[in-house]
């Protein structure tokens, strides 16, 4: 479980967040929701050090998060952030393997399970095929996955994902939520910060709806659907639609 425990943030010494106290159940998909200037990637760059906490704390599995190493939080929590200001001129496989630094020693010379997590991350976010491309020649959409899949190398338990669809097309969209709902299947727990209110209400076990820069809500997509929660929030209505496979949602 992660949780945040009265937390002030500031942003390059800004104070933005007061007073946040959410908590992220192991083992679930958890969506971060809000209108744009509310707050969430600046809460979840607290995790990445983009942010700073300036009072209360963060607990990862009732251990103080931000007390621990920043290479334990490596093995521990990665994070994929929405915009990369330097994209490395590397092959996508060598950026992959950068995910597999934190567990390495001081010479990181890899192991074979060491290559064997990377080709497997690799594999599951669909770049194999880029494995020899530089990743600033690469379109944004199949950079992302690569980023992605060097995220997923860092084998860790919990994945923190800013806006990960932010480059992908439709159907590039489609097959990263398929991921997430496999990664949740193996055990991961996933965070996302998504402004697709469909996507967020389809794939999400609990939503975290920010507003003003406060939780306003933390609930079941249907909970914050029968209470009205994301219309008086985001200020529109929603109609829901089904069929044999799933629900659709009408925002207007």
């Amino acid at each position: 479980m992660l949780e945040f425990c009265h937390a002030d943030v500031n942003c390059s010494l800004v104070p933005i967040l007061y007073d946040i106290s959410v908590v992220f159940q192991t083992g679930e998909i958890t969506t971060v929701i809000g209108p744009n200037g509310c707050g969430k990637t600046t809460l979840l760059q607290c995790l990445n050090g983009s942010s700073k906490v300036t009072s209360g704390s963060i607990r990862l599995d009732d251990m103080d998060y931000l007390a621990m190493p920043l290479k334990e939080r490596a093995r521990r929590l990665s994070f994929l952030p929405q915009v990369r200001t330097i994209i490395p001129a590397l092959p996508v496989r060598t950026l992959v393997e950068h995910g597999r630094f934190p567990h390495l020693g001081f010479t990181r010379r890899k192991s074979q399970k060491d290559i064997a997590i990377v080709e497997k991350a690799m594999n599951f976010a669909h770049v194999s095929p880029y494995a020899a491309q530089y990743a600033d020649t690469l379109s944004g959409g199949i950079r992302q996955r690569a980023f992605f899949a060097m995220s997923l190398a860092q084998d860790c338990d919990y994945i923190v994902l800013d806006e990960p669809t932010t480059y992908l097309d439709l159907n590039g969209q489609r097959e990263f939520m398929e991921m997430i709902i496999q990664l949740k299947k193996q055990g991961k727990t996933i965070i996302l910060v998504l402004h697709d209110l469909g996507q967020a209400l389809r794939i999400s076990d609990t939503l975290v709806i920010m507003q003003d820069r406060k939780i306003a809500a933390t609930a079941t997509p249907k909970e914050c659907l029968q209470q009205h929660i994301i219309e008086d929030v985001f200020d529109i209505r929603i109609k829901e639609f089904s069929d044999d496979e799933g629900s659709y949602y009408f925002f207007y």
